[in-house]
């Protein structure tokens, strides 16, 4: 499998607001925006370049391959603030001509289903789940079996279909590449459990996945070693 890149969007009017989002289908805030293009610059400061499809990256288009990482292709969330998210990394790292860096998606990205948590205030999450049916962390408590919510198990098998997926999508590419996905917290970690094979209740308690921040997937990263890409969090 290709290397993969993974980011959670920017910071979302949910976000802000301290609300369960799932699949609400709000916009980026200024500061989710902001997060995305201080992390897109980090990127390419570190020498990342997405390219355009059947463009020759190897002969001189202005990429230096032994320095930095080519993005051979970048696939996001339909919700919104992932899509934003990545077209300003698109925007940011593309190489060549102005129609270049067009960013695909991907159905089986989209966040976690809340069921009946959505759109509630992240507050209300002990008094409606109970400490019973809650995994607490340093940052935030996640709720574990609300009605009609995606369980984390469910997660890591939709992970593990989206691996398969993936591979066909880029089984033309050279083994070292790398790719770059947009997705949300809670899927972004069941994607890093999956990969990893470790259990889903030590990964949500392992690391924060905070906004626009990345995460990389590789047989030559330890998985003890999450982030690539850092930012300072505002929300949750």
């Amino acid at each position: 499998m290709v290397n993969i890149f993974i980011s959670r969007h920017g910071q979302d009017v949910d976000n802000a607001n301290g609300i369960l989002n799932g699949h609400r289908n709000e916009p980026l805030t200024d500061l989710g925006r902001q997060q995305a293009k201080d992390v897109a610059a980090k990127m390419f400061d570190a020498g990342f370049r997405f390219y355009t499809h059947g463009q020759d990256y190897t002969s001189g288009d202005g990429v230096a391959t032994e320095e930095g990482t080519i993005l051979s292709a970048i696939y996001s969330s339909p919700l919104q603030r992932a899509l934003h998210t990545a077209r300003i990394f698109a925007d940011v790292l593309k190489v060549g001509s102005s129609n270049a860096g067009e960013v695909e998606l991907l159905d089986d990205l989209i966040e976690r289903d809340f069921g009946i948590m959505t759109g509630l205030p992240t507050s209300s999450i002990t008094a409606i789940c109970g400490e019973d049916n809650i995994l607490p962390t340093d940052k935030i408590s996640y709720f574990l079996y609300p009605e009609g919510a995606e369980t984390f198990p469910q997660l890591i098998d939709r992970a593990k279909r989206l691996f398969a997926h993936i591979d066909d999508l880029t089984n033309h590419l050279p083994p070292d590449s790398s790719i770059l996905l947009v997705t949300h917290g809670d899927f972004g970690k069941m994607l890093y459990a999956a990969y990893y094979d470790i259990p889903w209740e030590v990964v949500l308690r392992q690391f924060h996945f905070g906004n626009s921040e990345v995460l990389l997937l590789s047989k030559d990263s330890s998985s003890d070693k999450a982030h690539v890409f850092e930012t300072q969090q505002f929300n949750s």
